[in-house]
C-alpha cells in the first residue's frame, strides 16, 4: 500500500474516532443538516467540508465519551440482565467490547463474568452479532 494511502487511512481512522466521541456526548455533525436532521437528538451542526483534519486537535477525549454514560445498576434476575445488555447494544449505535458494555452498569461482585455468556445467548437468539476484535453490536445494525 503506498505511503499516501496509509496516511489517508490513518487520518480517516482518527477522524472517525473523534466523531464517535463527539456523538457519544451528544454532538452530531451533519453533511446536509436540512435533509438529515429530524431525530431531535443531540446538538446538530454542519460540517465544514473545507476544514483541515488534524488528528492532534481532538478536544473530546475518549474518557469524555465514557463519562457521558450514566451507569445503571446491574439487574438481579437473569432475564432482566439479558434484556439490559440487549437494550444497551440497541441504544449504543456502535459496536461495544466487554469494557464498553460494562461501563453501562454498576454493581459489586463478579457480575462482569456473566457478560460473555449473556452475549453468547443474544448472538444465538439473533439479537446481537459479533465483530472482529471481540466486539458486539445489535443485530438490527
Amino acid at each position: 500500500m503506498p505511503a499516501d494511502t496509509d496516511a489517508l487511512l490513518l487520518r480517516l481512522v482518527d477522524l472517525n474516532t473523534k466523531r464517535v466521541n463527539e456523538e457519544a456526548t451528544g454532538k452530531v455533525r451533519w453533511l446536509r443538516p436540512d435533509f438529515q436532521r429530524g431525530t431531535g437528538q443531540g446538538e446538530q451542526s454542519a460540517i465544514d467540508g473545507n476544514a483541515k483534519v488534524d488528528a492532534g486537535d481532538d478536544e473530546t477525549a475518549p474518557s469524555a465519551a465514557v463519562a457521558a454514560i450514566a451507569p445503571k445498576p446491574w439487574p438481579t434476575g437473569l432475564a432482566d440482565q439479558i434484556k439490559a445488555v440487549a437494550d444497551v447494544l440497541a441504544d449504543a449505535g456502535t459496536s461495544l467490547d466487554l469494557d464498553g458494555l460494562a461501563a453501562h452498569f454498576t454493581s459489586r461482585g463478579r457480575w462482569r463474568e456473566r457478560l460473555p455468556t449473556i452475549l453468547d445467548a443474544l448472538v444465538a437468539l439473533g439479537r446481537a452479532r459479533t465483530q472482529d476484535g471481540g466486539r458486539w453490536v445489535d443485530a438490527g445494525r
